[in-house]
């Protein structure tokens, strides 16, 4: 018969298959060790949650358990310095344009922006989100960058929401 390894006494059969300790307290404390456990990120709607074991270890670093959400729309990479540069506010912003004076009232409502990409495009991009293609993905087939890429299908969100 198995023994507790703290107090010596006699372990039940089916728990001495698992374990070399008792149920007692003071036995249970010294010798319980937690459980790492990992949130792997399996869509948009929930995480599965695993114990970090050295299989799952391995499938993590190899890829299996790719998290959908990250590379794509409002991952947290940084923009480079030279592109993160403020802007500088005010009429002197548009050197190609005459200053405004304060007091003429604005006669009309600026046009909105100009798409630049095609309702074909939209569609494709669309398509390919739906598939799980990362922004970068999407961006490659279409011919665009990946900013127009994510523009694109948040765009298209925005107004399916609407």
């Amino acid at each position: 018969m198995a023994q507790c390894i703290t107090c010596g006494t006699e372990l039940h059969p089916e728990r001495a298959k698992k374990y070399n300790y008792c149920m007692a307290r003071e036995c249970q404390e010294k010798n319980a060790k937690g459980l790492t456990m990992v949130a792997v990120g399996m869509n948009k709607a929930a995480d599965e949650l695993m114990i970090l074991d050295d299989r799952t270890r391995e499938e993590l670093a190899s890829g299996k358990y790719r998290d959908q959400r990250r590379g794509s729309f409002g991952t947290s990479v940084q923009a480079p310095a030279d592109q993160a540069a403020p802007r500088p506010a005010g009429p002197a912003a548009r050197p190609d344009r005459p200053a405004r004076r304060a007091q003429e009232p604005a006669r009309h409502s600026p046009a909105p922006a100009r798409r630049p990409w095609t309702d074909k495009q939209e569609k494709r991009a669309l398509i390919y989100n739906e598939q799980g293609l990362r922004p970068d993905e999407i961006a490659q087939k279409l011919g665009v960058s990946t900013y127009t890429a994510t523009q694109i299908v948040l765009a298209a969100r925005n107004r399916a929401k609407r």
